[in-house]
């Protein structure tokens, strides 16, 4: 649905996005993810045909952005970071407007609108001025924008921000409800959101790809990924250690100490040959090992996004 091939775009001497390749399918949610200046929003915005990229292409529904960018538009919904509302018009009425600006056809026009405003929960303020509104009222107005023509492909960016936790709760469901029939691309700054909503993640350093994939995939790809906490018993927490490295390939990092009593250790193993629970299992077997407690510590997206772009705080 979406396939970009080195894509670069320069604001004088700035290189604000350098190489990327990316695409995305139908029923796919991507998550933009990157700190403040990494390129998120120049890319979006060479999607939807706002900006031009200096070199490379974007495909849209087929459509290459530089060559139609109104075909391409008519198949986009597009929530930017800051979304243009007319302040004294009331709900339904910027609705309408936006519904006509869209070219939804007359005889289904209203059913557009009660539609969008029943899917951002916008029934109770239709009749309401948008000035009046709050920043998360706001927000779900230009979320309804976005879908009121039904288009194929959504981007939004930021499509959270200034919600409350029960709003940001109800969007992310309306979000993962239309990824399962459209293509959604989403920036956010909420680490959690997009382990909640997205299906695959694209994280953006200084202009570049840093990883893309699932969260699982590009922690796979990370050595040292995870971490085995155990507790065995045994004879001596010597012959403990020594069967623990026989287990390890060449580079993994192993604890080892004791804990309750004299024939029981505490080990955790880190990087390495990945490990899986079977061959642990089996080597405790072969060794006459007693496991009595296993954990597998996977890397979070915060600590891939902090490994990946040096961001402390993993925040964008």
């Amino acid at each position: 649905m979406i396939a970009v091939q080195g894509l670069t775009k320069h604001y004088g001497p700035v290189e604000a996005v350098r190489g990327v390749s990316f695409t995305v399918g139908t029923e796919q949610v991507l998550g933009f993810l990157g700190p403040n200046g990494a390129g998120k929003t120049t890319i979006m915005k060479i999607l939807t045909g706002y900006h031009y990229p200096s070199t490379g292409t974007a495909l849209v529904a087929g459509i290459p952005v530089q060559e139609n960018p109104v075909e391409v538009k008519k198949r986009i919904g597009y929530l930017p970071e800051s979304v243009p509302l007319y302040g004294d018009l009331t709900v339904g009425e910027y609705l309408a407007f936006i519904a006509g600006a869209r070219l939804v056809p007359k005889t289904g026009r209203q059913k557009a609108i009660e539609t969008s405003l029943s899917a951002c929960g916008l029934e109770g303020v239709v009749g309401k001025p948008i000035e009046t509104l709050s920043k998360g009222y706001k927000q779900r107005v230009g979320l309804a924008q976005a879908i009121i023509h039904d288009p194929p492909i959504l981007i939004l960016d930021e499509p959270t921000s200034g919600l409350d936790p029960n709003q940001i709760i109800e969007i992310r469901n309306l979000i993962k409800e239309l990824g399962k029939r459209k293509t959604v691309i989403l920036s956010t700054h909420i680490l959690q959101e997009v382990e909640a909503v997205c299906s695959q993640v694209l994280i953006i350093h200084e202009g570049r790809i840093a990883a893309q994939g699932s969260p699982e995939e590009i922690a796979s790809t990370l050595k040292g990924a995870d971490t085995w906490e155990l507790t065995v018993k045994g004879d001596t927490l010597e012959e403990i250690t020594g069967k623990v490295r026989r287990l390890t390939s060449t580079g993994a990092a192993v604890s080892v100490r004791a804990a309750a009593g004299p024939d029981a250790a505490d080990l955790r193993i880190t990087g390495g040959e990945p490990l899986e629970g079977e061959r642990i299992f089996d080597w405790a077997v072969a060794e006459g090992l007693k496991i009595l407690y296993m954990n597998r510590k996977k890397l979070s997206l915060e600590e891939i996004f902090v490994k990946l772009t040096g961001e402390e705080g993993g925040d964008d």
